[in-house]
């Protein structure tokens, strides 16, 4: 059993898919303060961000931690979370068409090992139909996905090319992970 420190219903479903027995309770850290020249260094400094946040709550004694973050690159730009409807559709737009990198850190810590991952999936996408993007944007789907992005929804049918885990697009690799937790001989 391990700690989810996410409160990312996709995070949590993805560990459930791949056969990982978990909680999942987390406290907030304000992903606002990170400053990052790139997005690479953003993903990591803010997955460090959580990590000293939620080792400080709740340690990894009782069960080994779990924290991720994800950003979503197009054009070199990090597109972070979008705060409205407009800004969603900048984003979306900056992305049709367009090669996306969705880059994910996972940190994860046990007693007797420690994990640190950054894995980028890449997906060239086809051009957005402009009434898709409305529907899209009216479902409110895309509120809190980093750039708007959801490779297992609204995307999807856009995609020309994937390479790279789509776990890791979608916030986590778990076909990393499961590696080291499933194989009973590395005894986390």
């Amino acid at each position: 059993m391990i700690r989810l420190a996410s409160s990312s219903v996709t995070r949590a479903e993805l560990l459930k898919n791949a056969g990982i027995d978990f909680i999942q309770e987390s406290v907030d850290f304000d992903e606002e303060s990170v400053v990052a020249t790139s997005p690479k260094n953003f993903v990591y400094l803010a997955t460090i961000g959580k990590f000293e946040a939620n080792i400080k709550a709740f340690g990894y004694d009782e069960y080994p931690l779990l924290v991720a973050d994800t950003v979503v690159t197009a054009d070199g730009k990090i597109l972070r979370k979008a705060k409205s409807a407009g800004e969603a559709r900048d984003i979306l737009l900056s992305q049709s068409g367009s090669v996306v990198s969705i880059i994910t850190c996972m940190i994860f810590q046990s007693k007797k090992m420690k994990i640190i991952d950054i894995s980028k999936t890449d997906y060239i996408f086809r051009e957005f139909d402009l009434d898709d993007i409305e529907n899209y944007l009216a479902s409110g789907d895309w509120r809190g996905k980093a750039g708007a992005c959801m490779v297992e929804g609204f995307c999807k049918r856009y995609i020309k090319e994937v390479k790279g885990f789509e776990s890791t697009a979608m916030g986590l690799n778990t076909d990393l992970l499961k590696t080291y937790l499933l194989n009973k001989e590395n005894n986390w």
